[in-house]
C-alpha cells in the first residue's frame, strides 16, 4: 500500500475510533475549510445563550497567480455557477450553518459572533456554487463562551474530545481526498498555511525568535569540510530535491537531547508501523506526532534520522520537519550532522507520478531559522552562525516538482 492511500486510511479508521474519547470544554478550536467541501462538520453541539466568536484568516496566497481563498470572499469572482448558499455575501466568502429547524447560512467573513438562540449544531463553509472560484484552505478558529445559563446546561452535556477530534481527522482526509481524485483542478496546490503552525501543547504558535549569530569567523577547516558536501539532497530516482540548508556539531546523544529538549519528534519510518502507533496512542488518549516521511538520499545513504513538529492533528498535512544524516567528515573530534529542512504547508500533485504529496513552503529558509529558533529557545545551542558555501542553492525545485528559493546561506548549530 502507498505512503498516501496508507494515509487515508489511517485518517478514517482513527476517525471511527475517537469517538468514545472524553474531554473537557474545547476552548479554541481551530479548523480548514476547503472550497470543495459543501459544509465542514465543527462537531460543536451549542446551548441557548452561548456567543461564538468564529474568525479567519485568507489562505496562502498561490504561486501561479490564481485566486486566493479569503474569507471575506472575491469581489471579481469568476466562473461561479449555480446560486450560491447565501446569495447576498459575494462568491467565496466564509458562511455558518446553525443545525436547527428553519436555519440558513449566515455571513461570517474574517471575524463574526453568534448568539445562540435555541440548540444548535455548527457547520462552517464557503460561499461556492460550481467551481471553486478562489484555491486555499481557510484557517478559522472558533471559541464558545457561556454565559451563566447556558454553562448551567453544557455541564450537564459535555463534550467529548473524540467528537472534536473525528471532524479534525475528517476535514484532513478531505483535503487529502481533494488533491488525490482531483476534486480541484488537477493542478492544484491545497495549502493548509504558510505561516508556523499550532505547537504541539496546543497554544497558537509564533513566529521564531531572533537567533543570537556569532560574529566569529567559521573555523577554516570546518569551512573546508562543509564547501565539499553535496548542495542538494536526492530521491530514489536521482532528482535533486531539497537543499542542505544547516549542519549540527555534536554527538548523537546531545543530538537526541537536544532536539527532544526542543520538542521535535523522531518519524516513523515503516507505513504499517504508523497506522499501529497511531491506533495504540488513540486508545491511550496520547497525541500520534510520528506521521512517516518518506525516504530520500545524500552521501548515496537514506537520512540517519527524520525529525518533525506539529500540532498532532495537522501533522496530517501541516508540519515543520526535517532530515539528518552523519557527515562522512569530523571536526576536532566532534560528530557532523548535515541537515535539510522544509515545512509542509499541504498537499499538492506529485510531478514525478501525479499522486499527492506534501507541498512545501518555498521560502524554506524559514524552516532553517526556525530550527535553530527552537534549539535556542530549550537552551540547547551553543553558538549559532551562518555560512555562504561556494555555488549556493538560491532558486530550484524539490524532487516532487515544487519551487523553493533561499538566501543560499547555511545555519551552523554548535551544541552545548
Amino acid at each position: 500500500m502507498s505512503h498516501q492511500n496508507l494515509l487515508f486510511v489511517t485518517l478514517l479508521f482513527l476517525s471511527s475510533l475517537l469517538t468514545a474519547q472524553s474531554v473537557q470544554n474545547p476552548g479554541a478550536l481551530t479548523f480548514q475549510v476547503a472550497p470543495t467541501q459543501p459544509w465542514t462538520d465543527t462537531a460543536l453541539d451549542l446551548q441557548t445563550g452561548q456567543i461564538v466568536t468564529i474568525s479567519a484568516t485568507p489562505a496562502p496566497a498561490n504561486a501561479d497567480g490564481s485566486p486566493n481563498c479569503d474569507p471575506a470572499g472575491l469581489a471579481a469572482a469568476s466562473g461561479t455557477t449555480g446560486t450560491l448558499p447565501l446569495p447576498g455575501a459575494q462568491p467565496g466568502s466564509l458562511i455558518a450553518k446553525l443545525h436547527a429547524d428553519g436555519a440558513t447560512p449566515v455571513l461570517v467573513g474574517t471575524r463574526t459572533d453568534l448568539r445562540i438562540d435555541a440548540s444548535s449544531h455548527l457547520f462552517l463553509g464557503m460561499n461556492v456554487a460550481g467551481a471553486p472560484p478562489c484555491e486555499g484552505v481557510l484557517k478559522v478558529t472558533v471559541e464558545v463562551s457561556n454565559s451563566d445559563k447556558a454553562q448551567a446546561e453544557a455541564s450537564a452535556q459535555p463534550k467529548t474530545r473524540g467528537a472534536q477530534l473525528k471532524s479534525q481527522l475528517a476535514n484532513a482526509a478531505q483535503v487529502f481526498m481533494s488533491g488525490q481524485f482531483g476534486m480541484n483542478k488537477s493542478d492544484t496546490n491545497t495549502a493548509v498555511s504558510s505561516s508556523n503552525s499550532t505547537g504541539a501543547s496546543g497554544t497558537e504558535a509564533v513566529a521564531p525568535a531572533p537567533l543570537h549569530i556569532s560574529e566569529a569567523p567559521l573555523d577554516g577547516s570546518l569551512r573546508k569540510s562543509i564547501d565539499s558536501l553535496p548542495r542538494r539532497v536526492n530521491d530514489q530516482f536521482n532528482n535533486l530535491g531539497d537543499m542542505v540548508n544547516f549542519v549540527i556539531v555534536g554527538s548523537l546523544k546531545d543530538v537526541q537531547e537536544a532536539l527532544e529538549a526542543a520538542d521535535w519528534h523522531v518519524a516513523d519510518t515503516d507505513n504499517r508501523k504508523a497506522v499501529i502507533n497511531a491506533v495504540m496512542q488513540t486508545y491511550d488518549s496520547k497525541d500520534y506526532l510520528a506521521m512517516p516521511m518518506s525516504t530520500l538520499f545524500l552521501f548515496g545513504r537514506k537520512q540517519d534520522f527524520g525529525y518533525e513538529m506539529a500540532e498532532p492533528i495537522a501533522m496530517v498535512a501541516s508540519r515543520h520537519h526535517f532530515r539528518i544524516w552523519k557527515a562522512p567528515f569530523e571536526w576536532k573530534g566532534n560528530t557532523v550532522w548535515i541537515g535539510a529542512g522544509t515545512h509542509d504547508i499541504g498537499f499538492a500533485k506529485d510531478k514525478r507520478n501525479n499522486s499527492v504529496t506534501h507541498k512545501i513552503d518555498p521560502a524554506v529558509d524559514g524552516e532553517r531559522e526556525n530550527i535553530g529558533s527552537s534549539l535556542q529557545k530549550a537552551n540547547k545551542g551553543k553558538t549559532f552562525s551562518y555560512y555562504l558555501p561556494p555555488n549556493p542553492v538560491q532558486d530550484a525545485k524539490n524532487a516532487t516538482g515544487d519551487g523553493y528559493h533561499s538566501d543560499g546561506r547555511l545555519l551552523i548549530i554548535f551544541l552545548q
